[in-house]
């Protein structure tokens, strides 16, 4: 008579078990399949700075449409903002292309402005050296430094 109560308490605990899992909801049913599915924290540091990659990747893009065979069809525009003030850098860009692409690198710019405010960014304040211009090597366009 003692093996009794064990199985029926080994039962009733199976059945409660049964009974209690059929009104729970699978915990991975919302969760993403893969985390390139996963929503972007679009309140984060990591996702500007991804949009700024993204918004340099396009005027870089749209530079190298063009080849670069006579250096007098490019210009230099400065690119990028310091949290001191003045660009991190100079790029060429064909005149051809300059409704499309200036657009672009002012809001370039303009977003690495919000950044750095946004998130305190702070830099060296070193002022960047501007090119004094631009000659053309294997189809692409180079700046040329003083002492070059």
């Amino acid at each position: 008579m003692g093996k009794v109560p064990a199985k029926i308490s080994v039962i009733s605990v199976c059945i409660a078990m049964a009974l209690a899992s059929c009104g729970t909801k699978n915990m991975t049913d919302n969760l993403p399949k893969d985390i390139s599915e996963r929503p972007a924290d679009e309140n984060s540091k990591k996702y500007d700075e991804v949009q700024l990659e993204k918004a340099k990747a396009v005027v870089e893009s749209e530079i190298a449409k063009e080849k670069c065979s006579n250096p007098d069809d490019w210009k230099i525009a400065p690119m990028g903002a310091k949290a001191c003030g003045g660009p991190k850098f100079y790029i060429a860009y064909p005149k051809v292309s300059e409704e499309q692409i200036l657009p672009l690198i002012e809001g370039y710019n303009k977003k690495e402005a919000e950044f750095n405010t946004k998130y305190g960014i702070t830099s060296d304040c070193s002022v960047i050296a501007e090119p004094k211009g631009i000659k053309c090597k294997n189809g692409k366009a180079e700046l040329i430094f003083e002492g070059q």
